[in-house]
């Protein structure tokens, strides 16, 4: 007697003392079958249905699984001026560390596993460590076009390098606690365009912030009152 499940692709055989004799798996019409001896690994029929359904469960999630891990970022990063979005940055790049080798304020670093296996070997900057200097060297060196390249003008900087925004929290920032600092502001490179400030200079991100972090890079608070939100996430 065959007992079918798992989708009319795998049927066991069992005798008639409730062991399981043989197994038929069947494979888009083609039938195939190996023995299981019942002397030496015997399987009561309720525990080989279990067995296997358990097993095909968790190779169904498996995917689903890695995928959710791999979304979540084990740390807050922005991608180098003139990235392509995500999905299609991560098609082209081809992880030969060229763009690194062209910055001279040695911002661009590369991941390794912590973010999972897609991510592996891609630039990155954080900028609290090194911020970007929008030299646009990056975007030259680059053979796929993964980062693009854009040209050392104020219009092509503002319309093409979107590598996140800042933020002002105001509950640590100092100008907004009654004391005047205004160094974001200064370490901006686009000051009363990206970033405006008023009363004891508090600082204001507006639509034109293209995410290059100095600004947070230069915040004087710890934890910092400015910092970027990748453009990525």
């Amino acid at each position: 007697m065959y007992q079918r499940f798992f989708e009319r692709r795998c049927y066991g055989c069992y005798g008639s003392n409730g062991f399981i004799h043989r197994i038929v798996w069947i494979v888009d019409g083609d039938c195939s079958s190996f023995r299981i001896d019942s002397k030496i690994t015997p399987m009561k029929r309720r525990f080989f249905i279990k067995s296997i359904t358990a097993t095909t469960t968790a190779a169904m999630a498996f995917p689903i699984v890695a995928k959710a891990v791999q979304s979540k970022f084990k740390f807050r990063f922005v991608r180098p001026p003139g990235s392509l979005k995500e999905n299609d940055f991560l098609a082209r790049c081809i992880r030969c560390n060229k763009c690194s080798g062209s910055c001279p304020n040695d911002c661009i670093k590369y991941m390794g596993f912590e973010n999972g296996f897609t991510q592996w070997g891609t630039p990155y900057i954080v900028p609290r460590d090194q911020a970007c200097i929008l030299c646009m060297k990056c975007g030259e060196a680059c053979p796929t076009g993964s980062i693009q390249p854009i040209k050392d003008e104020l219009s092509e900087l503002l319309s093409k390098v979107k590598m996140g925004k800042a933020e002002v929290d105001k509950d640590h920032c100092l100008s907004y606690q009654g004391k005047t600092c205004g160094v974001c502001y200064r370490a901006c490179p686009f000051p009363d365009i990206a970033m405006t400030i008023g009363f004891l200079e508090q600082p204001t991100v507006t639509g034109e912030c293209v995410g290059c972090g100095l600004c947070e890079r230069s915040c004087i608070q710890l934890p910092q009152a400015v910092r970027i939100l990748p453009a990525h996430s």
